[in-house]
């Protein structure tokens, strides 16, 4: 669901960069009014836990891959403004250190995962969970179908903006100019892996987290409930320690990232231009497109842009680490790494002057 450089127009990834910053100035000015909470270590937890769960990659249908992405999980507990920045980093980091995601694409991935999953997600959650108990099973169930929504339909607009690829740009002999596939292949060929595997997977994992999060403690949920009373109940664990046992799931699944390299396959419509020429992997594109097979080269916008950045750590191999299982995993590190020091530096930068006098101040 990652669109590379070169799949998509000019013109579209202008559009997508336009159409997501709105959201990102709305989004920070939200955050900026709550960074007097414990909001930017939330923040920049569920940054990277979103970088770490898009490294394991699960095979899907037709020989391709998925991953889930974090968002109903980020969204339940940080809310659909600060999930939008919190994912956004994330697709920032992947696109701009590990080649996961184009640049000229970042608007449209960050627009796809970042604005629809979060709102989706958000929107999913409330109508379902409605005016439960923290801790009620009503909440687990809505906070899983929030993130199987959420992932579904950023899929769905990544098909689209793929699919209308070949209509509205060609060549002069009539050759798609980008995306080679229009949307009667784009969206079954991206659906069917989202709707039957990673959906299942991100649905899964916000479930699974919320229900760990209501044993361990519930009032890291009352941000999105629509429940009266504080923030931070009095007695709650918030702070380092609440938050303690999550961190400890991040480093553990950190540990874990080299699993995601064990299902083979590049995701649909994340093939390089050099793919075009292998004969193994066009068998895999013609097999994951509905046995449409790909035209004889790539397309020449696709091969112009493909190549406008070049990521030092591209498809998280470090070129000094001979080991792919351990190259993947210091990928991992040194992503998260990123995540939280780009977290916490935009934290400074949007606290406000007055607030920060006051801390100086003190009480």
């Amino acid at each position: 669901m990652h669109i590379p450089d070169g799949y998509l127009s000019p013109a579209t990834c202008a559009a997508l960069y336009g159409g997501a910053t709105p959201f990102w100035y709305v989004a920070l000015r939200r955050v900026r009014k709550a960074l007097h909470t414990r909001l930017v270590p939330r923040l920049s937890l569920f940054a990277a836990f979103c970088f770490v769960i898009m490294m394991f990659n699960l095979p899907l249908p037709g020989g391709t891959t998925g991953h889930a992405v974090g968002i109903g999980l980020a969204t339940v507990v940080l809310g659909p403004w600060a999930a939008i920045l919190a994912v956004s980093i994330a697709l920032v980091i992947q696109a701009l250190f590990f080649g996961d995601g184009g640049i000229t694409a970042i608007g449209a991935n960050c627009f796809n995962m970042a604005v629809v999953g979060s709102l989706v997600s958000y929107a999913v959650y409330r109508a379902i969970a409605g005016r439960s108990p923290l801790t009620s099973a009503r909440r687990v169930v809505a906070a899983g179908l929030a993130g199987y929504a959420a992932i579904n339909l950023s899929a769905l607009c990544a098909a689209i903006e793929f699919g209308i690829q070949p209509m509205l740009y060609r060549d002069a002999a009539g050759a798609p100019l980008y995306c080679p596939y229009p949307l009667s292949i784009a969206i079954p060929a991206m659906m069917i892996g989202h709707l039957t595997v990673a959906g299942l997977a991100e649905l899964f994992v916000s479930a699974g987290v919320v229900a760990f999060l209501q044993q361990s403690d519930p009032s890291l949920l009352r941000a999105t409930s629509g429940l009266a009373g504080p923030m931070f109940e009095e007695g709650s664990r918030d702070g380092r320690k609440a938050l303690r046992p999550l961190w400890l799931g991040l480093g553990a699944l950190m540990i874990l990232t080299p699993l995601g390299i064990l299902a083979g396959g590049a995701a649909w419509g994340e093939w390089v231009a050099s793919d075009y020429a292998d004969p193994a992997i066009r068998q895999q594109i013609a097999a994951s497109s509905l046995n449409h097979a790909p035209p004889a080269r790539p397309p020449r916008g696709l091969e112009r842009l493909s190549s406008v950045w070049t990521a030092p750590f591209a498809q998280y191999a470090p070129p000094y680490v001979r080991s792919r299982t351990f190259g993947y995993l210091l990928s991992s590190m040194f992503g998260v790494g990123l995540v939280m020091l780009g977290t916490f530096a935009a934290g400074r930068l949007l606290r406000s002057p007055d607030r920060s006098r006051e801390e100086v101040a003190g009480p």
